[in-house]
Order: C-alpha cells, then sequence, then structure tokens
C-alpha cells in the first residue's frame, strides 16, 4: 500500500485500486485526468470508470500514472509512489511493444544511433543508393553526379563497343569481298588456262591430223612460183575474176597428184589447153590444165604423188604454167591455196 505525504496546503491521499476492484469510490485527486488530455486519433482509448481488465491498458494507464506524477511534482506535488502486485507485474506487456510507447521507453543505445542516423543522412535521396543512406556519407548532389558520370561512361564504352563492332563488320566485309575477288580471279585463271591448254590440244590435235594428211597428200609441182590467186580480177580471164591458182614452172615440169583418186577425164578444154580432172573418194575434183602432155587416161586409179602430166603453155595463156582448180562435189569451185593448206600442205 502507498500513502500521501501531509503537504503544507492540501492534503490528500492517493491509493491504486486492487486488481478487480471496479466499484472503488472516486473521490481522491487524479493526477491524470487533471493534467493529461484525451488521446486523439486512432488510438483514442475511451475514458472507463475503474481500473481496465486487460493487462495492455493496464500497462498504458500505469505509464501515464507515472508521467502525471512526474508532472505534479513539477507542480509543487509531492512525489507519489505506486506499487503493483507481483501478479500484476509478471502479466503486463513490453512496453517498447506498444504502439507509440516504444520509443519512449526504448534505450539510449538504439535512440541515440536511431538520432545519429537522422541527423547525418541527406535531406534528399534522389540517386542515393540503399547503402549511401545507410552510411550516410555522400550527399544528394555527389550521388546525382557520380551516376551521370556512371550512366556518361556507360554509353561512351557502348558507343565503342558499337564502333569496334561496325569496324570488325566493315573488315570482314571488306576480307570477303578480297576473298571472293581472290577467289573470282583464280577462278578466271583457272579457266584460262583451261582454255589456253584446251586450245593447245585442239592446235596439236589439228597439226597431227594436218602431218598425217600431209603424208597422204602432196603439191601438184615443184620448183614453181606462185603468180595468179584465186578471185584476182582482170581483164585476161572472161569472167572477169581468176578461177584458180596458178604455179609458174618451166615447160616439163612434172605434174602430181595431189591425192589418191581415179582420173575423171582427161583432154583438150578450150582455153584451158590440155586438162586433166582427177576426182578423190569424197566426191571432190582437182582440174590440171594449160599442161603440155598428159600420161594417164580417164578411168585410171592414181596414188598420192603420182605423175599424171607436165607444165605447159596450152590454152589462154601468157606463159607456161600449171593452171589448178578445186571444185566441191556439188561442183562449186572454192579457193585451192586454202583447200591445200586445210590438207597440211605449205604453199
Amino acid at each position: 500500500m502507498a500513502s500521501n505525504q501531509p503537504a503544507p496546503e492540501t492534503s490528500f491521499s492517493f491509493r491504486p485500486a486492487a486488481f478487480g476492484d471496479e466499484d472503488t469510490t472516486r473521490g481522491e485527486w487524479n493526477p491524470t485526468e487533471d493534467s493529461l488530455r484525451p488521446v486523439r486519433g486512432r488510438h483514442r482509448v475511451a475514458k472507463q470508470r475503474g481500473l481496465a481488465r486487460s493487462s495492455t491498458v493496464l500497462g498504458v494507464g500505469v505509464i501515464a500514472a507515472v508521467g502525471a506524477g512526474g508532472m505534479a511534482t513539477a507542480q509543487g506535488k509531492p512525489p507519489v509512489s505506486i506499487s503493483l502486485p507481483d501478479s500484476v507485474k509478471d502479466n503486463l506487456p513490453d512496453p517498447s511493444s506498444l504502439p507509440g510507447v516504444g520509443a519512449f521507453m526504448s534505450g539510449g543505445s538504439d535512440a541515440d544511433d536511431t538520432t545519429a542516423v537522422t541527423a547525418s543522412a541527406p535531406l534528399t535521396s534522389a540517386g542515393i543508393t540503399a547503402t549511401e543512406a545507410e552510411q550516410g556519407a555522400t550527399d544528394a548532389g555527389e550521388a546525382l553526379r557520380a551516376r551521370i558520370l556512371q550512366q556518361a561512361e556507360q554509353q561512351q564504352a557502348g558507343a565503342e563497343a558499337e564502333a569496334r563492332a561496325a569496324q570488325e563488320s566493315a573488315a570482314a566485309e571488306q576480307a570477303a569481298k578480297e576473298a571472293a575477288k581472290q577467289q573470282s580471279e583464280a577462278e578466271a585463271k583457272a579457266a584460262a588456262e583451261k582454255k589456253a591448254a584446251e586450245e593447245a590440244a585442239k592446235k596439236k590435235a589439228e597439226a597431227e591430223r594436218l602431218a598425217k594428211l600431209a603424208a597422204s597428200y602432196a603439191l601438184p609441182t615443184s620448183s614453181y612460183t606462185i603468180t595468179s590467186t584465186f578471185g584476182q580480177a582482170g581483164s585476161l580471164w572472161s569472167s572477169g575474176q581468176h578461177t584458180g591458182l596458178d604455179f609458174a614452172a618451166p615447160t616439163g615440169t612434172p605434174v602430181k597428184a595431189v591425192h589418191g583418186g581415179t582420173v575423171k577425164s582427161a583432154g583438150w578444154s578450150g582455153s584451158y589447153g590440155y586438162r586433166t580432172v582427177l576426182e578423190l573418194d569424197d566426191g571432190t575434183e582437182i582440174w590440171y590444165c594449160h599442161q603440155s602432155s598428159m600420161d594417164v587416161t580417164a578411168g585410171q586409179r592414181v596414188n598420192t604423188g603420182a605423175t599424171i602430166g607436165r607444165v605447159g603453155a596450152t590454152g589462154n595463156v601468157t606463159g607456161p604454167h600449171l593452171h589448178l582448180e578445186v571444185h566441191t562435189a556439188d561442183g562449186s569451185g572454192i579457193d585451192p591455196m586454202s583447200w591445200l593448206r586445210s590438207k597440211g600442205l605449205t604453199v
């Protein structure tokens, strides 16, 4: 039990009500009622008559009574001692868990730490990480500057990476172009070499063929001079142009069969003088004109290089020579020089 000390002016006593005594008369001074205003807002507690049964409300009332007692003492009132039964003390909640009360009842170290953090924290957290805000080592301006510099560095690094990628892509494209160009040049060179090889092979084959033909063909005469060619224009020929190839040689020079064949005709032929016509196996006709004499007759078979007559100046001539004409199977006249060369002969 607690008792009030006598005061110089007014004497009264305060005795806490026993736990569960709800009908106790409230005739004594209640410091809580006179010095504290009712709590407003969400946590407003309705004024009750008597001591509440809830241990939580009881704890709040006790704390309020202690604070009120301090205020009463400040007003000249003697201190009031309050004692509670042990059963009530054991059931009281932890003041730090009560809303709005734990901050006033917490230990000094936590309060000091909170105050220190609050005092050192920057006025704004824009651009500051959670770690920087907790450490309080960087203000908002410095953090924003660092963030801008970091973003600028990242953008510059990205631009440099893009530039390097573009350079590498351009280099790769150029290398691909160079490789394609080299490959194209190599292919063109190989194709040219192949074509040259094919042409060389063709020429070689043609030379071999002509060599074989030359062995089976012969020039119509020897010790000669070419005086008139095929197609040459002039008034000496009735057609206005020369129709054969003239081999000028002394009279009596042997005339030879250019290839094996059959004598189709042998005799006088007007302006051609003495003429021998030799038909080859493919139907080609060789005309030997202006001979001084003939050594074969019609229907005779002759071989390459066989003598068939002699050079002369019979017919329409200006001097001794062999007039040679070549006609195809259909009767058309062709250039004797080209035909002889096609057989591997050098005229």
